[in-house]
């Protein structure tokens, strides 16, 4: 199984902190955000990830290079020159990640999920979300989660996107543009009854500010 790590935002609400670094190479303890991901998906057996960039990309991939010294293959898709939107950059790096299901792990994300390799997608679903309870800076939620059936409606929902999902390449076959965001992609086939979730209780925080990003430090005791 390959895995894909978006990596290719701005990063602008941290500040001064990704004004010269770009926001997933933030360091958590000894380490970056995304070799904390890297290293998750590394210790669940997936070695071959593709990582897309844009904003101070060519720091990420100096630092990173091939994955070799984290024992990971590393390709890169660079979005510098134009931006492809969540969506987009997926639907770009395809050609990397082949015809089977795929992880995807965004750049920014602190979490202790174990990500299960073996998991498989059942008939007529094209991705499996990992849910979370509602954060403060997102209280209206993203999706419901029925049994095991991801679902969207209009008005408040009492669960948030992880960021972490097994999608199926599917999921973009009908897609006939370059440049779009993943989420109304996702919402679309949670309402059509195509997607499956579970509920993750354990440590997650999008670390898209100064604030969450000192939340965290403090978790684990770095600071």
């Amino acid at each position: 199984m390959k895995a894909m790590i978006l990596a290719a935002g701005r990063g602008s609400r941290m500040g001064n902190l990704t004004e010269n670094t770009p926001k997933p190479l933030t360091k958590i303890g000894n380490a970056t955000l995304i070799e904390h991901n890297i290293k998750r998906l590394k210790s669940s057996g997936i070695i071959d990830i593709c990582i897309n960039v844009s904003y101070l990309g060519y720091k990420i991939k100096n630092h990173l290079k091939n994955g070799s010294h984290l024992g990971v293959n590393i390709k890169y898709f660079d979005e510098s020159k134009k931006m492809l939107g969540t969506g987009g950059g997926i639907l770009n790096a395809l050609s990397f990640l082949g015809k089977n299901p795929f992880w995807l792990v965004n750049a920014d994300l602190f979490s202790d999920f174990i990500i299960p390799s073996q998991k498989k997608l059942k008939n007529n679903v094209k991705g499996h979300l990992i849910l979370v309870k509602n954060p403060d800076h997102n209280p209206g939620g993203d999706f419901d989660l029925i049994d095991d059936k991801v679902s969207f409606y209009e008005g408040d929902k009492p669960l948030t996107y992880s960021g972490m999902s097994l999608l199926s390449p599917k999921l973009f076959s009908s897609i006939n543009k370059k440049i779009f965001p993943l989420e109304p992609i996702l919402e679309k086939n949670a309402f059509n009854g195509s997607l499956s979730g579970e509920y993750f209780t354990g440590n997650w925080c999008d670390v898209g500010t100064k604030e969450r990003l000192d939340s965290i430090q403090e978790l684990i005791k770095y600071k």
